[in-house]
């Protein structure tokens, strides 16, 4: 898995934003910005900040459940136009809810 800072930068791209945006998003300078996506040791009020500039949040997920919940994130990424009959069921239910279970809750 990428590390935090890595996926703040792709995070960045994928949205096509330079960090000279992310002052006007954040309120931090470019160099400042840089720094962080370069070898930053942010604090959570930073982080909570970038992530809310780049229309993101941030979670804490159990270990036990991380790979339930990239799984839940795979199939939301790769879910086509044209799902098949059994996808569709698949994704009702999940559009449904689909973080149900993922955390502990009724289980």
């Amino acid at each position: 898995m990428n590390s935090l800072l890595e996926q703040i930068k792709k995070r960045r791209i994928a949205l096509e934003l330079k960090q000279h945006d992310m002052m006007l998003r954040i309120g931090i300078s470019r160099q400042q910005y840089q720094r962080l996506e370069s070898k930053g040791n942010p604090r959570l009020d930073t982080l909570e900040l970038v992530a809310k500039g780049l229309r993101s949040e941030l979670l804490l997920i159990p270990q036990e459940k991380l790979n339930a919940v990239l799984a839940v994130l795979a199939d939301d990424a790769t879910a086509s136009n044209e799902p098949s009959h059994s996808a569709k069921i698949k994704n009702k239910s999940l559009s449904d809810d689909p973080w149900q279970g993922l955390l502990g809750e009724n289980e």
